[in-house]
């Protein structure tokens, strides 16, 4: 009988399950959203509250750097899979949370359970597709992570309409409007999270063993190729390892600063509703997900070091004139371009490692970088509401982080490629 010739995958659909993935799990982006009504609904302070996001982020963070291992080693829809049960199941502990008035469940559920999933969740796109589009690293890591910085922005724009309205009430934050209940909330988002996460998952698959590039990729690569593969013990002891994951860490960190406490900063500075810090939330998350794809694909032309120095570069003076600013359409446009460069360090460092170490262990060896996203999304909430507590306001928190660009930008410049092999 006749030999059934295997069909490859259409790496594009691949791609286009890996962006779902992605739109889904940057809905933790949105966390600002829910801070008010969780602080007027329980009386916790700001601090309890933020510490969720803090923990969200760290363990999303850390996930995504052992979780890469697996993705290299088990495969990608086992992970993703994972990925989909821990983040759906911890988004409706946070509603649980909420109905006992559990701050400790918020913590595990919310923070631990839900950012494991995360992280397992967000690696696993990025180590597949850098495997399926090797011609265009930058286009399709960016193109995949654009899914998360849209992924706030329906978190930012729905929740509004089905979570509690707050306001100032006799010197407190007090509920005005019940709506729909943050429980209900969590529970709807968490039981939808988690179907549409199964279903993209199960089309996630690192290349066959036998699977080749297009013709024309493979001239692509050839002619970009700089080094030999490096594994993860070999990317520990070269200087680029550690300058790379430095340039993410303070990225992350002026960015996470300012997205931890964005819905807060717009009412205080600018004086708007919720609804209406919803709406600046919606618009600079859609500019959160262009920016990945803008800078990545930039960094395809202009090259991975050139496009950080832009995007490091480019957000220190903002970062000092931002604080004084009252206007809500400055202050937005300001928070949108910041916004697009914080999404586009994400999109291009993957990239950025890969163009260091080759694509065969990236799963891990990105996995490993990305641990400067958990110690950012602790660094960069805690510095706020420290300073916030201390000082009465955002406004040296802001320009510490501007600070911290600067550094950044002068790490950035040290980097040199390795040598071909």
């Amino acid at each position: 009988m006749p030999t059934k010739e295997k069909v490859a995958p259409n790496r594009w659909g691949i791609a286009a399950a890996g962006v779902a993935m992605q739109l889904i799990l940057g809905t933790v982006y949105a966390w600002s959203v829910f801070k008010n009504p969780f602080m007027a609904q329980h009386g916790w302070s700001g601090e309890n509250v933020g510490l969720a996001f803090t923990l969200v982020i760290l363990f999303i963070g850390l996930a995504a750097a052992f979780g890469g291992k697996f993705v290299d080693k088990a495969g990608a829809r086992k992970v993703a899979t994972i990925a989909a049960i821990l983040f759906g199941a911890g988004t409706i502990l946070t509603g649980v949370a909420d109905a006992a008035g559990s701050l400790a469940l918020l913590y595990i559920g919310y923070g631990v359970i839900g950012g494991i999933g995360n992280g397992l969740g967000y690696i696993t796109p990025i180590a597949v597709l850098v495997r399926w589009f090797p011609d265009k690293r930058g286009l399709i890591t960016g193109l995949a992570v654009m899914g998360f910085g849209f992924g706030a922005s329906i978190m930012g724009q729905i929740a509004p309409f089905m979570i509690p309205k707050t306001s100032m009430v006799d010197g407190a934050l007090k509920i005005v409007d019940p709506g729909l209940g943050l429980a209900t909330t969590f529970y709807i988002f968490g039981a939808a999270f988690l179907v549409i996460l199964l279903i993209a998952a199960q089309y996630l698959n690192n290349p066959p063993a036998d699977w080749v590039a297009p013709a024309a990729a493979q001239s692509k690569v050839a002619a970009a190729s700089a080094t030999t593969p490096v594994d993860l013990k070999g990317a520990l002891g070269m200087n680029q390892f550690y300058l790379l994951w430095l340039v993410l860490f303070i990225n992350i960190t002026a960015g996470i600063a300012l997205i931890s406490n964005l819905a807060v900063m717009a009412q205080e500075n600018c004086g708007v509703t919720a609804i209406a810090a919803g709406t600046v939330i919606f618009i600079a998350s859609v500019f959160n997900g262009l920016g990945r794809i803008f800078w990545a694909s930039l960094s395809d032309k202009l090259g991975r070091k050139n496009v950080f120095m832009l995007i490091l570069g480019t957000q220190v003076p903002l970062f000092f004139i931002l604080p004084g600013v009252s206007s809500i359409v400055v202050f937005t446009v300001m928070v949108c371009y910041i916004l697009a460069c914080y999404g586009g360090g994400f999109a291009t460092m993957p990239a950025y490692a890969a163009d260091t170490f080759t694509a065969k262990f990236i799963g891990n060896i990105y996995g490993k970088i990305l641990l400067a996203w958990a110690a950012a999304g602790v660094v960069g909430p805690m510095l706020m509401e420290f300073i916030k507590k201390s000082s009465g306001s955002f406004t040296t928190a802001i320009y510490v982080a501007g600070g911290m660009l600067v550094v950044g930008f002068v790490i950035n410049l040290l980097y040199r490629k390795p040598e071909k092999a």
